[in-house]
């Protein structure tokens, strides 16, 4: 299959060969793979692309060196290799089949620096390097998890992954794909996998003890609605230095009312209220905000060390629109602290017997959702040449959405991510740029 993508000057032409199944290197444990009740709410695609320069090693090897050794590592990690259904129960899980991902083989006529310089244009470009399964209506028709492999003129390559995030978070995903990497380098797993997910079963019976207003379904008095469907959608990306996040918290501290935060605390508050004041909330506009802590530490006991799944449950802060901005920048910052100190075992515990009774969807009406690849613990995964030049999304994040990625050479800075009606993103614009 061919694919074009085009800036007006340079054509991107990409190559296609038909995919075909990886399946694991072993024979592996068939039947039903239990999915928690953290994982059914996630049952979106993420798309990651991994790009490699070629240095002295060109790319003609990539595409055996990848291939031969995600079907070692889908031994471990067998529920990968199979297909996502639905139980007696109603719920998702995983019939582990073994017929492993689809793996695609593709080549384009550009080099690596001319396919980031059209990415810079249009971001979409780069989703050309992930493949994505055609025809299918719903998740369930949906592989679990593809591979495509693309090679570059000039002896670079990518690899682009799209898999099902309940079969992963962003740590489990980060762990898996260094595991594919030491696996093509020959070496024993860091890491591996702990792939028991009953430990996070519901109770039995369940016992709901506390309020889970993640799911609150606010009522739109703003008419924000309106403003997405007569509006544009336009996307920024906003980058935070190290200078600049500095000084964001140091303006949270200044009014005495708090004695420390982090950067994810401040930067969070920041683009809630200048969000909230974007889109002109009615100051009597409930607005929520919803961000992933990590559970891993905070359950008792702590999950098993590689613990693959997702261990990271939803928290949330609500306030008024007219009390996040008539207050200053630590009122907010407080609310994210306290929406972080409200992750304990307990309350994930009622969240997962909350799901298991109600079966709830979390609302976005009136939602912020805060998505931080910038607190992953990125360590590019080496297939043999050496560390990823580039690794990142693909795709635009929901109109709901704020995506926090690494910025800068050192990845230390944070680039934010996010889209919103014209008129809004200038308003915003004008409010990130006072820090």
């Amino acid at each position: 299959m061919d694919q074009t993508a085009c800036n007006g000057k340079l054509k991107l032409e990409l190559k296609q060969k038909d995919p075909i199944r990886v399946a694991p290197e072993e024979e592996t444990e068939k039947g039903h793979y239990l999915l928690c009740n953290l994982d059914q709410n996630i049952a979106v695609i993420m798309r990651t692309i991994y790009l490699y320069k070629s240095q002295q090693k060109g790319n003609e090897d990539a595409v055996k060196v990848v291939k031969e050794s995600l079907a070692k590592v889908l031994v471990p990690f067998y529920p990968l290799a199979g297909r996502l259904t639905i139980s007696p129960e109603g719920k998702l899980i995983v019939d582990c089949t073994g017929e492993g991902p689809l793996f695609v083989e593709a080549e384009n006529n550009c080099s690596l620096l001319q396919i980031l310089g059209l990415a810079s244009a249009d971001p979409m470009v780069l989703k050309n390097l992930v493949y994505d399964f055609p025809g299918a209506k719903n998740i369930i028709e949906t592989p679990l998890f593809t591979v495509q492999v693309t090679k570059f003129s000039c002896g670079a390559f990518a690899v682009g992954i799209a898999m099902n995030h309940c079969m992963a978070d962003g740590l489990s995903a980060v762990e898996f794909m260094n595991s594919w990497g030491e696996t093509a380098r020959g070496l024993p797993l860091s890491i591996p996998p702990y792939i028991d997910r009953t430990l996070l079963k519901a109770r039995d019976p369940p016992i709901i003890e506390f309020p889970h207003n993640e799911f609150l379904d606010i009522p739109d008095i703003s008419n924000t609605h309106e403003l997405y469907e007569e509006e544009e959608m336009v996307y920024r990306s906003f980058y935070f230095n190290t200078e600049k996040l500095g000084r964001l918290k140091n303006t949270s501290l200044v009014d005495g009312g708090l004695t420390k935060c982090t950067t994810f605390e401040s930067l969070t508050a920041l683009v809630w209220r200048s969000r909230c004041k974007a889109l002109r909330m009615h100051p009597d506009q409930q607005t929520k905000l919803l961000f992933a802590v990590d559970g891993r530490s905070r359950f008792d006991p702590n999950l098993p060390k590689g613990f693959f799944g997702n261990g990271i449950v939803l928290t949330n802060a609500l306030s008024t629109a007219g009390e996040l901005l008539e207050n200053p920048l630590s009122y907010a910052v407080e609310l994210v602290q306290g929406a972080i100190k409200l992750v304990t075992d307990s309350y994930m515990r009622s969240a997962i017997d909350y799901f298991e009774v109600t079966r709830a969807r979390p609302s976005l009406n009136g939602t912020l959702l805060v998505t931080a690849w910038s607190r992953l613990p990125f360590h590019s995964p080496d297939f043999g040449w050496g560390e990823t030049i580039y690794t990142g999304p693909v795709g635009l994040p929901e109109k709901e959405v704020a995506l926090f990625l690494p910025g800068g050479d050192d990845r230390k800075g944070i680039n934010v991510h996010l889209g919103m009606p014209v008129s809004a993103m200038k308003i915003f614009e004008e409010e990130i740029e006072q820090i």
